[in-house]
């Protein structure tokens, strides 16, 4: 039996990327997974199409993480679906890397939006559905990024302060939802290879050299430290982040 055998996971801004990493992660890891997306319908489509090639049930919900009700109804949908909800995946994000001088408030609040806002909405939303059994074993699992801990550049304030925002966030729910037997964490990816951050992209070589590793993450890597944090081997891990980016912040 897989580790995930059976259980159930949400995973937001799944269509590509890393999201789309973690949601085949953890459907071979046993799970049935939902994923949300916001406009790529046919890259979810290919998602779903992946999933169910391992055998697992899969499900596409349009939403935009910025707008609470979708989020709420993408929450409930999954569970309505699948009978449930035991794993939580925030990882819908965006990328507003510009001065501050350039900010402006639809900006900002779109970003906190999407980052704090909708994580705590989902973690509201799943709840109601982690605790309908007998022994709880919820999991709530962010996405945030290593620059929440390091600002390498100029430009981040507003996107390292929103990514700061959740492993605060994340303390919050390991205290309120411990009693629950829902546990809440943090990974925190550094540079990954993705659409949005090519290997052998412009800015590649900047961040290369800071890299004690010498190379960028893969999705998968990602993914698998989402894996273990979901697993049983993680049950007593709760209120902490997870830093996977080669020594970067080292």
């Amino acid at each position: 039996m897989s580790e995930l055998d059976g259980k159930v996971a949400l995973v937001t801004g799944g269509s590509r990327g890393i999201g789309a990493a973690i949601a085949a992660r953890l459907a071979r890891e046993g799970a049935h997974v939902a994923i949300t997306y916001e406009s790529a319908a046919e890259r979810a489509a290919g998602v779903v199409g992946e999933i169910e090639g391992l055998g697992r049930k899969a499900l596409a919900v349009q939403a935009d993480s910025a707008d609470a009700a979708a989020v709420t109804a993408a929450v409930d949908t999954t569970a309505a679906t699948f009978g449930g909800l035991d794993i939580l995946v925030n990882n819908a994000g965006i990328f507003p890397a510009l001065p501050i001088d350039d900010l402006t408030p639809e900006l900002i609040d779109r970003t906190l939006a999407i980052h704090v806002g909708s994580v705590l909405v989902a973690a509201k939303a799943a709840v109601r559905h982690m605790t309908a059994g007998a022994q709880p074993d919820g999991r709530i699992i962010s996405i945030g990024s290593d620059l929440a801990d390091r600002a390498a550049f100029p430009g981040l304030s507003l996107y390292s302060a929103s990514k700061s925002a959740l492993t605060g966030l994340s303390k919050g729910l390991a205290r309120d939802l411990g009693p629950r037997g829902i546990t809440a964490n943090v990974v925190h990816p550094g540079s990954t290879d993705t659409e949005m951050n090519p290997a052998d992209g412009p800015t590649a070589p900047s961040q290369l050299a800071d890299i004690p590793l010498g190379r960028f993450a893969q999705p998968a890597d990602i993914a698998a430290a989402v894996a273990y944090l979901a697993g049983p081997g993680a049950r007593y891990v709760t209120g902490t982040s997870i830093t996977v980016d080669g020594g970067f912040t080292a």
